[in-house]
C-alpha cells in the first residue's frame, strides 16, 4: 500500500499530476481544491491511496491524510467508486460531509456531481456514525471554516509550520475585511497567492 509519496510536482491539472520520486514520475488522480493547493515544480507531500483493479493501478493524492481517509471510507458505501469518491472530496469538506451525514441533510451530499438523491441517502444511511474517528486529527479543527482549513493545509504542504501558516492566513483575513471583501467568497487559489506573498514576506 503506497500511503504517502514526497517529490517533485513536475505536471499539474486540475485533475491528475505527475510527482518525481527518485527519478520516477508517478501519475496521480486529483481534484481541483487538491490541485489548487499544490504549485508546479515545488517539493510536495501527498497522502495517497492505491486502487488496484485487474487491468490497472491508480494512485489518488489529497492534501491532508483525513481527506484520503474520509476518500477510503465512502468508497464503502454500495455503488460508490473511486472516481465518484474523489468527486465527493471535492465538493464537500471532511466537516461539510459528516455535517451532512448527521443531519440527515441529503441536498448537501447531492450537490456532488454523480450523486442523486437515492445515493445521498445510502450515503447517510450507511456512514451514519462512522465519521467521529476522522476529527481527531489534530491538525482538524471542526470550528474553522472550510476554506481556512483547505488553505492550512495548502501551506503546510508547501514547506510553512502550522503556526507561520496560521499567521499568513490571519494577515490575509484582515487585509481582506480592511477592504470589505469576505474571504469565503474568493476562489481558494486567489487566497493561497495572497498567503504566500504575507508568508514570504514575514520570513524575510
Amino acid at each position: 500500500m503506497i500511503s504517502t509519496v514526497t517529490g517533485t510536482i513536475r505536471s499539474l491539472s486540475m485533475d491528475k499530476l505527475v510527482i518525481e520520486v527518485g527519478g520516477v514520475g508517478l501519475s496521480v488522480l486529483i481534484n481541483p481544491p487538491t490541485s489548487a493547493g499544490l504549485t508546479l515544480g515545488s517539493q510536495s507531500t501527498l497522502y495517497t491511496s492505491l486502487v488496484v483493479r485487474e487491468d490497472s493501478l491508480t494512485l489518488f493524492g489529497f492534501l491532508t491524510e483525513e481527506v484520503r481517509n474520509l476518500f477510503e471510507l465512502v468508497q464503502t458505501v454500495s455503488g460508490v467508486g473511486p472516481k465518484v469518491a474523489l468527486s465527493i472530496m471535492g465538493a464537500l469538506t471532511p466537516e461539510d460531509l459528516a455535517r451532512a451525514i448527521s443531519q440527515e441533510d441529503t441536498s448537501a451530499i447531492e450537490r456532488v456531481p454523480g450523486i442523486g438523491k437515492k445515493g445521498a441517502q445510502r450515503m447517510i444511511l450507511e456512514l451514519k456514525g462512522k465519521l467521529s474517528d476522522l476529527s481527531s486529527s489534530a491538525t482538524y479543527k471542526g470550528h474553522q471554516p472550510p476554506w481556512r482549513e483547505q488553505l492550512l493545509s495548502a501551506l503546510v504542504s508547501l514547506g510553512f509550520s502550522p503556526k507561520e501558516s496560521d499567521s499568513a492566513i490571519s494577515y490575509v483575513v484582515n487585509d481582506l475585511h480592511g477592504n470589505d471583501q469576505d474571504p469565503a467568497s474568493m476562489e481558494l487559489s486567489e487566497l493561497l497567492k495572497l498567503a504566500l506573498a504575507s508568508g514570504k514576506s514575514s520570513r524575510g
